[in-house]
């Protein structure tokens, strides 16, 4: 495990030191409208929790790019961003000194959450591509469990697994592998869940799941799939199922479980 971690941590870095992190641009954005960080279902289901996020103490562990940190952060929540990779943490530390958001930063392992106390948080989230670099889907969700208040809530946004088998072309589904093969891949270190994983994961852990979310992609919010250099005509084509069988299926998952 702890030759993984290593592994994680040194892409991370790497990731970081090639560029990888928030862009000015974004995070004005952002500030000027922090929806914009979150998958529009996905915010209903974090509104629908927490109508009034004033006050709010939120940990995100597998933090990132931060861009949901800074979001709830403007939100009027008090958050604490963990994640594996001190230069992630860096990077968003420099960003948040920069910009004046009042967030806590700690160096921490999603499966352990060793620096945060028990009983500690309202609201525990995860974003986008945490799971692939969970090893221990049980250990990631006994300690969200653990550092969560009592009747405090917690929230996914992830890529759905089932489109894990199926490269992007255009035209066609093309399996690239069985669903249940689940890794590791990539040197060890990514894993490519199944549903039933998660949800296994989080109902094992002690929480209650009170609602899931399955969501097509929406434009409005960046393209699920590789888009960068086509026209707008030639990207309407993924989005018609008829043209590009992948539409059909969703891309997102959200799950909302509560202690």
């Amino acid at each position: 495990m702890k030759k993984a971690n290593e592994k994680i941590i040194e892409w991370w870095n790497n990731e970081v030191d090639c560029g990888y992190g928030l862009k000015d641009e974004q995070v004005k954005n952002i500030i000027d409208n922090p929806a914009i960080a979150f998958d529009p279902i996905t915010f209903e289901v974090i509104h629908k929790s927490f109508p009034d996020l004033n006050g709010v103490k939120i940990c995100v562990p597998s933090s990132g790019g931060n861009e949901e940190v800074i979001a709830l952060t403007l939100l009027g929540a008090k958050v604490t961003s963990c994640d594996i990779s001190e230069r992630q943490l860096e990077k968003a530390e420099s960003v948040a000194k920069k910009y004046g958001f009042d967030i806590e930063f700690v160096l921490d392992n999603t499966m352990t959450l060793a620096k945060i106390k028990p009983d500690e948080y309202d609201f525990v989230y995860t974003s986008n591509g945490v799971h692939v670099w969970i090893a221990d889907l049980k250990s990631m969700y006994e300690n969200i469990y653990r550092v969560l208040k009592k009747s405090g809530a917690y929230i996914m946004y992830e890529i759905h697994p089932i489109g894990r088998p199926i490269e992007d072309c255009l035209g066609q589904i093309k399996i690239i592998k069985p669903y249940g093969e689940i890794g590791p891949y990539y040197d060890g270190v990514n894993f490519h869940w199944r549903t039933q994983d998660i949800v296994n994961a989080i109902a094992d852990s002690g929480l209650c799941i009170k609602r899931m979310e399955e969501m097509f992609n929406d434009r409005k919010t960046g393209s699920f799939w590789s888009v960068d250099g086509k026209t707008e005509e030639e990207i309407d084509k993924y989005y018609d199922w008829r043209i590009n069988p992948q539409a059909a299926l969703p891309q997102w998952l959200t799950i909302c479980a509560v202690k």
